[in-house]
């Protein structure tokens, strides 16, 4: 099979430049494109210079229609409103879309729910292998636990982070929900504040730490009578989600168009 053929939206990003590394940096992988949006001062500027490498001959731009026509796949850590706006892109040029943007509404995920019907997409709160190993284990354990175990929910991140809970801890949420067959939406708590009484039993928490540089911290908790049983990942590298969203781009490649998630790339669903 010949190279795929990614482009990179977001490509001035933190993740946008740790992406075009990956990219740069795997055999069978070519860079397609860099997209930036219009305005930003990276336009024009060439992709490996941005990501700290040696020139590339990709310029950034901010038309992404014709690269997405002329790719394979797009993948896409941006935010809300532009993996919108991408994934209809990417419905046009039936192509892999891999989205890792977090904080994405109810509807924003039937927009982009919506284009799947003609491109592939893969989208995921976290794209390393590592997370979606512990979201299956956070299921298997709530499933097995009953409700004398109290679920809660503790992530950190660095300070620039602007969604709260994070796409991670939101996913370990509706993994340990699942397991106890219920919903976030059901039992879910994000805020507590002042005298809220005592805490009810089946209640999943969160708590939301940011600070620093830290790429990623996430605990889910299963406190029981006189025990606890910790589940626990701590990112020390962006790569990790690079690699993650690499595998889930090859993966996608061929497949019909449909919205999968990386538990469906990495075979989890039956752990």
């Amino acid at each position: 099979m010949s190279q795929m053929r990614l482009v990179i939206v977001g490509a001035g990003g933190r993740m946008g430049r740790t992406l075009l590394r990956a990219v740069a940096e795997a055999p069978d992988l070519e860079l397609a494109g860099a997209v930036e949006p219009p305005g930003s001062p990276h336009l024009g500027q060439d992709a490996g210079l941005l990501a700290g490498l040696p020139p590339l001959g990709v310029e950034v731009t901010d038309d992404a229609l014709p690269l997405f026509a002329a790719s394979h796949g797009v993948i896409d850590f941006t935010v809300p409103a532009a993996s919108v706006a991408f994934a209809e892109l990417a419905a046009q040029a039936r192509i892999v879309h891999v989205i890792g943007t977090t904080g994405c509404s109810s509807e924003d995920d039937a927009k982009i729910a919506a284009a799947a019907r003609h491109a592939t997409v893969v989208k995921s709160g976290n794209m390393s292998l590592g997370v979606n190993l512990l979201a299956a284990l956070a299921k298997r354990v709530a499933a097995t636990l009953d409700e004398s175990f109290d679920i809660e929910v503790l992530e950190m991140h660095h300070n620039r982070k602007i969604d709260t809970p994070s796409g991670t801890a939101l996913l370990l949420g509706n993994a340990a929900a699942a397991g106890r067959g219920v919903t976030l939406e059901e039992r879910g708590v994000f805020e507590r504040h002042g005298v809220t009484g005592a805490r009810k039993a089946g209640d999943i928490g969160f708590a939301t730490l940011r600070g620093g540089t830290v790429v990623g911290e996430h605990e889910v908790i299963f406190a029981g009578p006189a025990e606890r049983i910790i589940l626990g990942h701590k990112a020390e590298d962006r790569m990790i989600f690079a690699r993650g969203a690499l595998a889930a781009a090859r993966w996608a490649r061929g497949r019909k168009p449909g919205l999968y998630s990386m538990a469906d790339v990495l075979g989890l669903h039956d752990l």
